[in-house]
């Protein structure tokens, strides 16, 4: 008497099918290594030393302006960073108050003339390859 079973029966494994689960796990807002500068190798957050890196950058060209304004401003403008998985960098929007449209109308394009000559960008990095990222940078501008 012969008896069969299914045990020995091989299910053919769709490669697609695993890549897309895989992918559905990944969260792609989140990296495992922020952009850079090489200036930031040997910090120890080198998030807070590329954040850091780009505030000076627009405080220093901010200081070389001569901007004219009728009333103290206060506030805080947010720049919507994009860098891409080749490490160019971009500025995506500038969102900022009525006041500060009002007081610096042409705030907006010198915010994004001040990173004409930023140095090179190492870009972010997940599961060992280079990824494209968005980042908010807030900017406080304060006229005193």
């Amino acid at each position: 008497m012969l008896m069969s079973c299914n045990y020995f029966d091989k299910k053919k494994i769709d490669t697609k099918e695993i890549l897309d689960e895989e992918l559905k796990s990944i969260n792609w807002n989140d990296v495992d290594e922020y952009p850079t500068f090489s200036i930031c190798d040997a910090s120890p957050d080198k998030k807070i030393c590329f954040e850091d890196f780009l505030r000076n950058k627009l405080n220093e060209n901010l200081l070389k302006q001569n901007i004219v304004i009728t009333e103290d401003v206060n506030d805080t403008v947010i720049l919507k960073i994009h860098i891409d998985k080749e490490g160019n960098f971009s500025i995506k929007d500038v969102k900022s108050s009525d006041v500060i449209k009002t007081q610096i109308p042409k705030l907006d394009s010198i915010l994004r003339h001040s990173f004409d000559s930023l140095p090179q960008i190492h870009p972010a990095i997940k599961r060992g390859q280079q990824v494209a990222t968005e980042f908010n940078l807030p900017v406080i501008v304060n006229s005193n």
